[in-house]
């Protein structure tokens, strides 16, 4: 860039704006993420929303500049734009190295950026980039995050705490099993399962987290437009309606084998925790573990018959210190005190989706079905009675709703999650949220068979 950087990077844009007014076509930009429809790009994407993913799009394109390079600009400005106009000023900043600061003033990122501007205008894209109030906490704090996401879907999951589940694609039938099991009780839980939308252990688990109320998010190792694997396509089209398909990789991207690792990042990274379903010796999902752990995430792997190959990974993890898991409570347990305080963050409001209609959606029969007596009786009229006194001393932080979910549990007797619903007249999704909350804090017990009662 010549004289000043910012007046240079104002032009590039421009004139790229230009450009895109007079070529604009029928497809459609929503960069508003919460909503199904899309509106044109120079219609509804503010010209700050626009230059924050031009400006994003010139740091990922630029030769030795990576997400470590990024998050180092990026966390010393209140813009993507900002921080490139500044260029200049990144060494005396102590943001990146002369040589690289250099690097990015040369322009090399022009042809990529301003080409991946036009594919995601002309596909639709729907995107995030650092700055946006929707970029996930969590994948900002990694030590190497993307710069910014393409999104279908239900973008308030980012929001939700969650769980990767992640293994083979030549699986065994216990391996699938017990996936199916522990994703549809964490997503009970109102937990959302992460997986990479591959065959085997990735499908099974976004199949079981799509039938509960936590849903699923997966991480594409493609551009959103490439539909990959095609065996999948079931699967993509539910987690399109009804859960979340995220990706850093701009369209027109294939799935090659490099992207893989750059996409299991994001994966652990989305997450609270991993658990390596059912792995090999030598599996990628064994990657995924290793970020894992160096992101500070826990990591869980579930054991399998001594002599399975497919488990080998599995049994190695257990051995270097990963947590042995046979259900979710095991998962749950060890993640309590994040869980609770990702819940306490959680929109009260979140919709509760119907798992029947999901595993219709899907094809799949073995998805856990809604509970007959959730949907058999109509909601009480009256609101729930006073709250009674509650022998044991309660934490000060309690809600009123708290003490009204603990008030229906006894210490002697146990009730059916089903008889709580019924009788407080509540969303199954909300009792299941209070009573994992209060679980966490040790004031109320899980029994088998989803029974409660007071600790």
């Amino acid at each position: 860039m010549h004289r000043s950087t910012c007046a240079r990077f104002c032009r590039i844009f421009r004139s790229l704006s230009l450009r895109r007014r007079h070529a604009r076509s029928s497809r459609s930009w929503d960069v508003e993420l919460g909503g199904s429809t899309r509106a044109a790009i120079g219609a509804c994407m503010s010209l700050n929303a626009a230059k924050e993913f031009f400006s994003c799009l010139a740091l990922r394109h630029t030769p030795g500049l990576g997400p470590r390079s990024w998050k180092s600009v990026l966390s010393g400005y209140d813009s993507a734009f900002e921080a490139v106009s500044d260029a200049r000023n990144w060494p005396s900043k102590k943001l990146l190295p002369k040589n690289r600061t250099e690097a990015f003033l040369a322009e090399p990122w022009r042809p990529g950026a301003e080409a991946e501007y036009r594919a995601a205008r002309n596909f639709g894209a729907r995107v995030i980039t650092w700055f946006d109030p929707k970029f996930p906490k969590r994948l900002r704090e990694i030590p190497d995050p993307p710069a910014l996401l393409y999104v279908q879907g239900d973008v308030s999951l980012l929001r939700n705490p969650s769980v990767a589940v992640v293994g083979a694609r030549e699986c065994t039938l216990l391996g699938l099993q017990s996936v199916e099991r522990i994703s549809s009780q964490l997503s009970r839980f109102g937990i959302t399962v992460v997986s990479g939308l591959a065959a085997g252990i990735d499908r099974q688990a976004h199949l079981a987290g799509l039938s509960g109320i936590g849903s699923s998010i997966a991480v594409l190792g493609a551009g959103l437009d490439v539909h990959y694997p095609p065996e999948n396509e079931d699967v993509r089209q539910a987690l399109e309606n009804h859960g979340l398909v995220v990706s850093e990789f701009g369209p027109g991207t294939r799935p090659e084998a490099r992207n893989f690792p750059y996409r299991n990042r994001i994966i652990s990274g989305l997450s609270l925790g991993v658990l390596v379903a059912e792995a090999a010796a030598r599996s990628g999902s064994l990657i995924t573990a290793r970020l894992a752990t160096e992101q500070g995430r826990e990591v869980f792997a579930l054991p399998g018959p001594l002599g399975q190959p497919t488990f080998a990974g599995c049994h190695r993890l257990i051995k270097q210190g990963a947590a042995l898991v046979e259900n979710a409570e095991d998962i749950v347990r060890t993640l309590r005190f994040q869980f609770s305080a990702e819940l306490a963050s959680v929109p009260k409001s979140l919709p509760e989706q119907s798992p029947s209609a999901l595993a219709r959606s899907v094809g799949i029969s073995s998805a856990p079905a809604k509970s007959a007596m959730a949907t058999a009786y109509p909601r009480p009229t009256s609101a729930p009675p006073a709250t009674p006194p509650i022998p044991k001393a309660l934490p000060e932080n309690l809600t009123d709703d708290e003490k009204v979910l603990l008030s229906s549990l006894s210490a002697e007797s146990k009730a059916h999650i089903d008889s709580l619903i019924q009788s407080l007249g509540w969303e199954s999704h909300v009792v299941s949220r209070k009573l994992l909350v209060l679980e966490m804090q040790g004031l109320v017990r899980q029994w088998p068979g989803m029974y409660y009662s007071l600790s």
